[in-house]
């Protein structure tokens, strides 16, 4: 599979990679056998790149990513992890002894001196603003307790504050056909900064893979059950903050232009991977055999300029008036 910069760290990621939210929690049961075998499905389908959060699980999905790299040292995986969300969100928490503090625990639950790449969970949107955050990140890196630093926000906004801040590696923002907004600005700027690009909720929540109906009832554990309308957090982490009657409608319309021999996700992450300034998409999967066909995705060749004129005509139709005001 190819791999991709993030140009300011030099860092490289298959353009395909892992989420691991669903290995940790909030998506369902997932046993620590299942979850090493998708580990293992992806890595063996060339994906090279896991981003992971110390929120996932409380701390589960890092040490399952720590369990499987231990027992495969014959790879080599960007392993990508976020810090923030385990406190209040209040701009005062975010400083550097408890950067230290949070960092320290995501080095212990990865086993390694010095984590590849962390990133500010999608914090309060004054934090963004605050030389001292960054310059606390900075810290981080002189000390050699991280390589590169990122943010993971929730809105375009957000995302610019960010990349004018000179040491950012790399901004991750959900992006798919049903959340276009980041190609008018943040893509264009990222490109033009050398900062990578990670998408994420790349199928819409699992809308996108045409597999639900109106019908499809999830369990009560499951952040499509429980924060349909943002009762737990950010509304746009689930379903893409599409109404989920729309989204299944949709997602039915979106399905049909999938090229012969591709699945509705296939189309999606091939979307995806296609818009310049992308360095990687990371897909979750629950089982290894979504975890192969996601990686398969990177491998596809390019989507005809109908094809993206048409996902373009469903979104600007069905979607965009739901989400591009508010994100």
């Amino acid at each position: 599979m190819d791999e991709r910069e993030f140009g300011r760290s030099q860092q490289h990621a298959s353009v395909v990679g892992l989420g691991t939210w669903q290995l940790g929690a909030d998506w369902g049961d997932v046993d620590d056998k299942q979850a090493l075998s998708v580990l293992e499905a992806a890595a063996e389908s060339g994906v090279t790149f896991f981003d992971t959060a110390d929120v996932y699980g409380d701390g589960r999905s890092e040490e399952t990513i720590a369990t499987f790299l231990r027992s495969r040292p014959d790879l080599h995986v960007l392993v990508a992890t976020k810090m923030g969300r385990r406190v209040e969100q209040v701009p005062e928490n975010y400083v550097l002894s408890a950067f230290r503090d949070w960092n320290d625990r995501s080095r212990r639950n990865l086993g390694v001196d010095r984590v590849d790449l962390v990133q500010l969970h999608c914090p309060p949107t004054a934090v963004y603003s605050s030389d001292a955050v960054f310059d606390a990140l900075d810290t981080l890196v002189e000390e050699e307790r991280i390589a590169a630093y990122g943010v993971s926000v929730e809105t375009c906004a957000e995302a610019l504050t960010a990349l004018a801040r000179p040491h950012v590696a790399s901004v991750q923002i959900i992006l798919n056909p049903f959340r276009m907004k980041p190609l008018d600005e943040v893509l264009p700027a990222a490109r033009e900064a050398g900062v990578g690009v990670i998408a994420r909720v790349p199928l819409a929540s699992g809308l996108l893979s045409g597999k639900y109906t109106a019908d499809t009832v999830f369990p009560a554990n499951d952040h499509r059950t429980f924060n349909r309308h943002g009762e737990a957090f950010d509304q746009g982490e689930t379903f893409s903050g599409v109404d989920y009657g729309t989204g299944v409608s949709a997602a039915a319309e979106f399905a049909a232009l999938a090229p012969e021999g591709w699945t509705p996700a296939q189309l999606a992450l091939r979307w995806i991977v296609q818009q310049p300034g992308v360095t990687s998409v990371i897909p979750g999967a629950r089982s290894p055999e979504q975890a192969r066909a996601n990686a398969e995705a990177g491998k596809l060749p390019p989507l005809t300029d109908e094809t993206l004129a048409a996902v373009r005509d469903l979104y600007e139709r069905r979607i965009k008036d739901q989400v591009a005001a508010r994100w």
